[in-house]
């Protein structure tokens, strides 16, 4: 796990998913048991903060939603490459997790959920990203895999169609409240929704998700890409110029999931 710990256990989550995804792809347990290390270091921060779940950071300064959302996501990554004792092992912490996430007020009563919990437990109001959204959502698609429960799956599209609501424009393309200056990582939020409801749309298929994705990746075709063909922030256009690799790899994530659906 050298180089792939630092103070801030999002970031850990990060890395974790990547090493599950190169496994996914090579087969090769040397990534898989990076991926498990990684997560016995987010580990170490379960339960240990006021209000349950995990700290965002290693200061111990925030609860909030993303950190919370990849510790649940890893988990049933994990319980569904494991066997025996691994599998039980990780379903039980992931459906813990998620158990304390459901009833930790983040998710409002409009089903989308906001950034995090302020000291004294309650939902911050804090923007709901578009990122925030999606994460959890692929983690439920791989914990109701693990469970065999597709309650997990409803309750995904439950979470989808608030977020589809809430942050799309008039004509169904997906935004987020940075825009148009959003940095280095606050441009990659909507790709990681696109992916994630990717995943959802692979397990359990919804017409209106793929005329979502596709619908946005035409957008972003169209509206959003220079005479490099360099894809930037605004999928509804116009072009922001630089484009760069953060808005360039987001955009194509959801190109990438509208082809897959």
């Amino acid at each position: 796990t050298n180089g792939f710990l630092n103070d801030y256990y999002d970031d850990e989550g990060w890395w974790a998913l990547a090493w599950i995804a190169v496994y996914d792809v090579t087969g090769d347990r040397r990534y898989l048991e990076t991926a498990e290390n990684i997560f016995e270091d987010m580990a170490k921060s379960y339960n240990t903060t006021p209000c349950g779940g995990i700290w965002w950071d290693k200061a111990h300064t925030y609860v909030n939603a993303i950190a919370n959302e990849l510790f649940l996501d890893v988990a049933a990554h994990l319980a569904n490459r494991g066997g025996g004792e691994k599998r039980r092992y990780y379903l039980d912490l992931a459906e813990r997790q998620w158990n304390w996430f459901d009833a930790s007020g983040m998710i409002n009563s409009n089903y989308t959920i906001n950034d995090g919990l302020t000291t004294d437990c309650k939902n911050n109001g804090g923007t709901v990203w578009s990122y925030n959204q999606g994460v959890i959502v692929g983690g439920l698609t791989e914990l109701s895999r693990a469970s065999s429960n597709k309650s997990y799956i409803a309750t995904a599209k439950k979470i989808v169609d608030a977020a589809i609501t809430s942050l799309t424009d008039v004509n169904g393309i997906l935004h987020d409240a940075c825009e148009p200056d959003c940095g280095a990582d606050g441009s990659q939020f909507k790709g990681v929704f696109a992916r994630n409801l990717q995943i959802l749309q692979q397990a359990s298929p919804e017409t209106r998700y793929r005329d979502f994705l596709v619908k946005n990746a035409n957008s972003v075709w169209t509206s959003d890409r220079d005479a490099n063909n360099q894809l930037s922030l605004i999928w509804s256009g116009p072009v922001e110029v630089p484009a760069n690799a953060s808005t360039h790899s987001s955009a194509m994530d959801a190109i990438v999931a509208a082809l897959t659906v």
